[in-house]
């Protein structure tokens, strides 16, 4: 017959996150998902100005399939044109905030200042942003065409 000891516990803590690491983190998987990450971000800014790129050009391919003249309003044009800058600008934006992302990133990673857990504020306020303009461009299909 076994006995237990009560004086050991078969049950570990669980690790204190809200403690700073005081080392560099030296398993390099770390950095790889780093950079798994930071790629990810730069393929976000890539689609985001692909698909600004073709909404711009929507327009003039809309205008051409109406056989419209080149000297017309381009009043339904400007906001197909207008739309597809903003994002491919809000591409560029991405792609700038993930460079800064992941050099702070491996900055705090090599210094021992990373803390897990932490909420990508970038993410969020992307998600917010890209979800208004869904909205946005739901409404417009729905009540404005």
């Amino acid at each position: 017959m076994r006995t237990h000891s009560t004086s050991q516990s078969s049950v570990s803590a669980p690790p204190n996150y809200n403690v700073r690491m005081t080392s560099e983190i030296e398993d390099p998987r770390t950095y790889f998902a780093a950079e798994r990450t930071f790629l990810a971000w730069i393929r976000t800014g890539l689609g985001l100005m692909g698909i600004g790129f073709a909404v711009a050009r929507f327009g003039l391919f809309l205008r051409e399939m109406r056989g419209a003249p080149q000297q017309t309003s381009t009043h339904g044009l400007s906001l197909s044109v207008y739309s597809g800058v903003g994002l491919v600008l809000l591409g560029v934006v991405v792609n700038l905030s993930a460079v800064a992302h992941h050099v702070r990133t491996v900055r705090q990673l090599r210094t021992g200042t990373w803390m897990p857990g932490r909420i990508s504020t970038e993410g969020v306020a992307l998600a917010v942003l890209l979800a208004a303009l869904g909205v946005a461009m739901g409404i417009y299909l729905l009540f404005l065409r």
